[in-house]
């Protein structure tokens, strides 16, 4: 019989030895840009530093969440310092004084060079905010999380037809390109802001029980589950007009896992029974979905164009890290044994595959030859400490703390 308390014990070991020696201080002791203030735009896959690269919201925003939450977990000094970095750059530099909003991206001098507000850049920011309220009790944070949250409500919120738009000017205008990245569509409305709108909101409801941020919280997880779940197949459809009409049959498996423990989560924090007996089936409908993009090793693949017939069989650190935890929460939640196995074996393939044991952090991917990818960021716009040292922290405290 499988000893899975061991197989347990030893997974928290490992991923908390990755965190503190391996993801965070490749970001503490490459990243920190002293001249500029905050942190460097980008480091390259061939770890070459690129002092004047863009900063990048996200990035800014992912790094305040994952020191955030390491000091609320470990308690160490170093770590405490690095979020507050990371607050003040997003308070002091990112944060718009004269509309609200964030900045899409600064300079590398810390001047706005990109001022549209993508929504999905403000739920990142409410997301690491709330983190750093979370982990010190700290009352500005919190202030700037709601402010971002009245934000979003304001000028994102569809009050007609339900759901949020992806971007809009710096004034708060309409925006002809919406598009979050070169690879997405131009579309009004998508799963992943929703995702990363939802996720913030269950963060921030944790430190401000507000009556319409619970309601509009309940709200996220119900588009979820009535408009954006493809009850046939399991999967999550991407894009979408203002009507919730979507034209594309395109399936990302790493989305779905990582929705999948996500919605779960919001639910939870909300604490209602009677949506958790909704959700929680849904749970292990989305999750078995994305396990069609798993591979025998326990990696899983990026994603699927159905109409092309053209399958991306790259494995991405981000899809690697999500899967870990979307398995782990089966095992938590629903004590599916297998989903354990799944998740002990992309772990496996993860150290086998995309930890840089010389230089620190993780590769961006590799290919189904398992050639490492070293033309995209080791760190960068979209490169972050937030997946992998998500992955490692959601076990830790599942499982260890």
């Amino acid at each position: 019989m499988t000893n899975f308390a061991d197989k347990l014990k030893n997974l928290v070991a490992e991923v908390e030895t990755e965190l503190t020696t391996g993801i965070l201080p490749f970001w503490m002791n490459k990243m920190v840009d002293e001249a500029h203030g905050g942190f460097y735009g980008r480091i390259s896959g061939t770890e070459v530093l690129m002092p004047e690269a863009e900063k990048g919201a996200i990035l800014n925003a992912r790094i305040l969440w994952t020191f955030s939450a390491a000091y609320r977990l470990l308690k160490k000094e170093e770590y405490l310092a690095t979020a507050t970095r990371a607050k003040r750059t997003i308070i002091d530099q990112f944060y718009d004084k004269e509309f609200g909003g964030v900045y899409w991206s600064l300079d590398y001098q810390g001047r706005p060079l990109d001022t549209k507000k993508q929504i999905y850049a403000l739920g990142f920011a409410i997301y690491g905010l709330s983190e750093y309220h979370r982990a010190t009790g700290d009352a500005e944070a919190l202030d700037y999380a709601v402010r971002l949250f009245e934000s979003i409500e304001q000028h994102s919120f569809d009050r007609e037809k339900n759901g949020y738009c992806e971007a809009l000017t710096r004034e708060w205008g309409e925006i002809a390109d919406m598009r979050l990245s070169d690879k997405d569509e131009n579309e009004r409305k998508t799963m992943n802001t929703h995702l990363h709108i939802l996720e913030p909101y269950a963060n921030l409801y944790r430190v401000w029980k507000d009556e319409r941020l619970q309601k509009q919280l309940r709200n996220l997880i119900e588009i979820f589950l009535d408009k954006i779940l493809n009850a046939e197949t399991g999967h999550l459809e991407l894009f979408f007009d203002d009507d919730w009409t979507s034209k594309y049959r395109i399936v990302s498996y790493g989305h779905d896992i990582e929705a999948s423990w996500l919605i779960h989560e919001a639910a939870l924090v909300l604490g209602d029974q009677v949506l958790l007996d909704k959700v929680e089936p849904l749970v292990e409908f989305i999750a078995a979905a994305a396990d069609e993009g798993l591979n025998p090793d326990g990696s899983m693949i990026y994603e699927t164009f159905i109409d092309k017939k053209k399958t991306d069989t790259d494995l991405h650190w981000w899809v690697q890290a999500e899967n870990v935890v979307g398995h782990v929460n089966l095992y938590q939640h629903f004590g599916d044994e297998v989903a354990l196995q799944k998740a002990l074996l992309c772990w496996n393939f993860i150290k086998s595959h995309l930890i840089d044991a010389e230089n620190g952090e993780w590769h961006w991917s590799v290919n189904a030859e398992g050639q490492v990818n070293l033309t995209d960021d080791k760190a960068g716009f979209w490169k972050c400490p937030y997946h992998n040292g998500r992955m490692c922290m959601e076990v830790m405290e599942r499982f260890g703390y």
